[in-house]
């Protein structure tokens, strides 16, 4: 029989909820875990990493296609999209098994089905109720649309877009952020035309301003179109496709309409107001060390106000779970939270923007380093650069990276921002030649005040 109290209870088994069960029972709490669907949530089975299986296969697609100008004669006879499907869901799966036999190596009792939040301390599956000494909410997030906008048929949001049995000639993206980009980089790889629209001014319009100008010119160059600053009115469906007005007159005509807008906190239906848990605008607010209005409960991962990232959740996670453990663990730096863009050239970010420091500091000063320069981003022949932001006789306070594989460079950004490094701190460490992280070595010595691989 199942033990119905527990010193932890958590609602909902994503990045966040998972990663706290986890840690509160390597501390030697007893820990039960709710979730209605798959454990793993969102980003496991239908985000960042289905996405990003879509996106390496994308980019097999297109180093088949260039071959010639590496000198390595190939071509792309196709995609295979069962076969595409089949690689993602394999790797899906795998993680999937993994975290099930985390689950029991880590003696977490896992209740399956939908939860219910009924306070102050108690959470109710199917009649049965579990009590906690302490709650953790993490019901994660929802895929958003607009209002008077229906999904279904052609127009579609990323869930369906991840399990899509054909590839579409033609497709609008509406939204230009971080889902939009990615999958229209996904299908202009497959060999789709492809139209982005974005209200804002710009692409990524979270990001800097420098990293938006890169990839618009980017998309350009492959021949994705886009148009910014202009809003989406209305769209209709038939048999044969999909039209899109836009509120300046134009009319785009597509196979499928796919919805980026964005995702929204999924607490509605949960009894979290009910139960005096403080919500505005569907988020879960808490204080910094995500406590809840209601004692001994707290929030993670995508219903909490803020960057709605997979390891945003997990780090919260881990946070509250040695919080309730007594470790009383450094509150969580926000900007300090790595972001990461898998479009083709991938962007990423940690700390602030220029304009972001601006508002901060009054002023801020900057330098790009373009990757033109850097041996590694020549062999691969990607452009971008790395930009660089510097509080007022201070330290970096920001960093922003456009150009392939410059994800995986993150981590040292990240490093450097939260060492709240000077540019003479970082400038004397030592880069492996050629790899594309001396490309924020070099930025960091032209910052310190001796440039080499820099022109003008």
């Amino acid at each position: 029989m199942t033990d119905t109290s527990a010193d932890l209870v958590i609602l909902g088994g994503g990045s966040g909820g998972y990663a706290c069960a986890f840690r509160a029972a390597e501390l030697g709490l007893s820990v039960i875990l709710v979730e209605k669907d798959k454990l793993g949530g969102t980003c496991l089975h239908r985000g960042c990493i289905p996405t990003k299986a879509l996106l390496h296969a994308a980019e097999v697609a297109d180093n088949a296609r260039e071959g010639d100008q590496f000198g390595v004669k190939s071509s792309l006879e196709g995609i295979d999209i069962a076969g595409v499907n089949s690689y993602k869901d394999g790797v899906v799966g795998r993680l999937y098994k993994g975290l099930q036999g985390l689950v029991k190596a880590n003696k977490v009792t896992l209740v399956e089905g939908a939860g219910t939040f009924v306070g102050p301390n108690t959470v109710e599956v199917d009649g049965q109720r579990y009590t906690g000494k302490n709650v953790v909410l993490a019901t994660g997030s929802y895929a958003r649309s607009l209002p008077g906008l229906e999904i279904g048929g052609r127009v579609i949001t990323s869930d369906q877009a991840l399990n899509l049995d054909f590839i579409p000639e033609k497709v609008v993206v509406l939204g230009g952020g971080v889902i939009g980009v990615e999958f229209a980089s996904v299908w202009a790889s497959f060999g789709a035309e492809v139209t982005i629209v974005e209200a804002l001014p710009r692409l990524v319009p979270a990001e800097d301003e420098y990293a938006s100008k890169q990839l618009e010119r980017a998309f350009r160059r492959r021949g994705i179109k886009f148009k910014t600053g202009v809003k989406f009115t209305g769209a209709t469906q038939d048999d044969s496709g999909v039209s899109v007005t836009l509120e300046s007159g134009d009319v785009l005509e597509a196979d499928l309409l796919l919805v980026a807008v964005g995702r929204g906190p999924n607490t509605a239906g949960h009894g979290y107001e009910e139960s005096g848990v403080r919500v505005e605008r569907g988020f879960v607010i808490t204080d910094e060390r995500l406590r809840t209005s209601v004692p001994g409960v707290y929030a993670v991962g995508d219903i909490v106000p803020g960057l709605q990232l997979a390891h945003r959740g997990f780090q919260q996670g881990i946070f509250v779970a040695e919080d309730i453990a007594g470790l009383n663990p450094k509150v969580i730096d926000e900007a300090g939270i790595p972001r990461v863009t898998y479009c083709k050239p991938e962007v990423a970010s940690v700390g602030l923007s220029e304009a972001a420091a601006k508002e901060k500091y009054g002023s801020a000063e900057t330098f790009v380093y373009d990757l033109a320069g850097n041996g590694k981003s020549q062999i691969l022949k990607t452009a971008g650069g790395v930009k660089l932001v510097k509080a007022p006789d201070g330290p970096v306070v920001g960093v922003t990276m456009v150009g392939e594989r410059v994800g995986e460079l993150i981590g040292e950004a990240q490093l450097i921002y939260s060492w709240e490094a000077y540019p003479e701190d970082v400038a004397p460490l030592i880069h492996a030649h050629p790899t594309q992280t001396e490309a924020l070595g070099e930025a960091f010595l032209a910052l310190a005040g001796k440039p080499l691989h820099v022109h003008g």
